[in-house]
């Protein structure tokens, strides 16, 4: 302790900052044990890309994305007496494209340590971008179309849909049926994402909530929703996967990390497993708001976090399998992890 499974840095994300070598010496600075580097698969579609990626091509991410294993691999040996760093890839499910590549990338890369199974798009449209992106969204689903983030151009360029549309216009608010579509497509689509992989790490099991935080407090009156939620959960909990308590949303103006209560609470009577992630996205995101982190989730009664832990040769009589077919990593039992000196430093 103390913890993160999930990163990014500005040479392999364009939407972050900072280089990769400077997140982990702040991360070590601050007394991180575990670190996960865990860059973003890469998009198989122009319309996947972002407008920062513009003069980009998909090869180029994926290229991006080789690179990225190379300079993670290289830190993890020129640091592993002060730090373990594990190496990672966030997936995504947007298209069958993503399901099939991010497939063979695994296969193909041992050195990748374990996924971080998260789901940024519904319906073929970013739905974290920005808010207008996730309005296309819910319209989508709505309308059972798929969509996409970026009209390929030439130049491509990001999809504003019809700007005239109410529903569409940035203050617009879903009503719960339309919330209700967006959210049985969002929890079908994690479903497949955790059914494919079985990430070792499930990484913001709600950001479907990101926009419309006050949502989340009545999914589990929504009987179709809230079976979703714990068919999803149970499945992870099958194979022994963990579920972040993701920091992120506290700088995105959120009360609490992911997940939020009701979810997390289900989580926990479930027996699922915590474990802690600053989704960092530079130096100065590395452990953010970690301590607002940790006083919400004993609120909620997590006594114990967990971690993953990479080296066979350290196994300990009460680590876990996560029972996958990568046995890359296992996952180790933190109890009193509150009680840690790295919180007295925050």
């Amino acid at each position: 302790m103390p913890h993160s499974h999930h990163s990014h840095s500005g040479q392999f994300c364009r939407h972050a900052k900072d280089n990769l070598e400077d997140v982990v010496l702040e991360a070590i600075r601050q007394g991180f044990e575990v670190y996960g580097l865990s860059e973003h698969a890469p998009r198989y579609r122009v319309e996947d890309l972002f407008p920062e990626e513009a003069d980009l091509t998909p090869s180029d991410l994926l290229q991006t994305y080789l690179e990225f294993l190379s300079t993670a691999s290289s830190l993890k040996r020129k640091y592993a007496s002060q730090i373990s760093l594990l190496i990672s890839l966030e997936t995504d499910y947007i298209t069958h494209l993503d399901l099939l590549h991010t497939t063979k990338l695994l296969s193909d890369h041992p050195e990748i340590d374990y996924i971080v199974g998260s789901v940024h798009h519904v319906n073929g449209i970013s739905i974290d971008f920005s808010r207008s992106t996730f309005l296309r969204a819910v319209q989508a689903c709505v309308q059972g179309k798929e969509g996409r983030t970026m009209d390929p151009g030439p130049p491509p360029s990001l999809d504003l849909g019809d700007t005239t549309n109410r529903e569409l216009q940035d203050g617009y608010m879903p009503i719960q049926e339309e919330m209700v579509v967006f959210l049985d497509r969002y929890f079908d689509q994690q479903y497949k994402m955790i059914d494919q992989f079985e990430p070792e790490v499930i990484g913001h099991f709600d950001l479907c909530f990101l926009w419309t935080p006050a949502f989340s407090t009545s999914i589990k009156s929504i009987d179709k929703l809230w079976e979703k939620v714990e068919r999803n959960i149970k499945r992870v909990i099958s194979y022994g996967g963990l579920f972040e308590a993701n920091s992120a949303s506290l700088r995105k103006g959120w009360e609490t990390s992911y997940p939020s209560k009701q979810i997390l609470n289900l989580i926990i009577s479930l027996g699922g497993k915590i474990c802690l992630s600053d989704d960092s996205h530079g130096v100065s995101y590395v452990g953010l708001n970690y301590t607002r982190m940790r006083d919400y989730l004993l609120s909620q009664g997590v006594t114990e976090v967990w971690y993953l832990v990479s080296s066979a040769k350290d196994k300990q009589e009460y680590d876990e399998d996560i029972r996958n077919d990568r046995r890359r990593v296992f996952a180790r039992k933190m109890p009193d992890w509150e009680k840690h000196a790295f919180w007295a430093d925050k």
